[in-house]
């Protein structure tokens, strides 16, 4: 009489790992991937625009929320972690993806065959480049203090005025929301796209909101250091 012996079924991070490689090994499962990290990066790009609006509210509101996420390290340092992970695996993905198409037709046409693609579908991978370097000078800057007079730890009220202040400083930041506002445009779209979620009745209305998000988020951030220089926000 024999026994049978138990199948072992797959550790679950074992089982994810597996997964994970092989999306990873083909085109289509890098821009899986390149979704899934870009819904985390744009949720992130909303709160954080969400946060900072509470500067139009007064200094006690918005230096308030700034003591909160200091006050709850667990919970900010796990955040960083994850959009460090979702950075990473986004950037990298999309990276090999325009090598892949560029190795794919090493010559360019002379006429343009696509005649729908966007000035923001074409420039996505400098765009992405554009908002990977000024996220580096952003911490810098408003979160380390660099190049800001008399910066003050966990004091936006102070320190967002006196960064706008310096006006290659605004200058910088509003050229970054621009090059934010072209990527989402069309990130936003193909996001969807990549998921499945694609049909002919709603893909001018889901390139229509893609646009009109992007704008506004593009719009909201560029508030701030406009409203530094004109004197609204001092």
């Amino acid at each position: 009489m024999s026994v049978a012996t138990p199948t072992k079924t797959a550790e679950p991070t074992q089982s994810s790992a597996v997964t994970l490689a092989l999306l990873w090994q083909n085109s289509v499962g890098k821009k899986f991937l390149m979704a899934l990290t870009g819904i985390v990066l744009f949720l992130y790009v909303i709160a954080h625009l969400l946060g900072n609006l509470q500067i139009y509210m007064g200094s006690e509101k918005i230096d308030a929320y700034a003591r909160f996420l200091h006050a709850n390290q667990g919970m900010l340092w796990f955040a960083r972690l994850v959009l460090l992970a979702a950075v990473l695996t986004h950037a990298t993905a999309g990276v090999i993806l325009w090598l892949d198409k560029g190795r794919a037709r090493p010559v360019a046409y002379q006429t343009p065959g696509n005649v729908q693609s966007t000035v923001a579908s074409r420039t996505m991978i400098w765009s992405g480049l554009v908002i990977l370097l000024f996220v580096v000078f952003h911490v810098a800057n408003l979160t380390l203090g660099a190049g800001i007079p008399g910066f003050q730890d966990v004091k936006p009220s102070v320190n967002v005025p006196a960064a706008f202040r310096v006006t290659w400083t605004a200058l910088i930041y509003i050229v970054a929301m621009v090059g934010l506002g072209f990527h989402l445009w069309h990130g936003l779209y193909s996001m969807w796209q990549s998921l499945g979620f694609r049909h002919p009745r709603y893909t001018p209305g889901l390139r229509a909101a893609a646009a009109l998000i992007a704008t506004l988020i593009a719009l909201g951030n560029i508030s701030f250091p406009v409203a530094v220089l004109t004197g609204l926000v001092r």
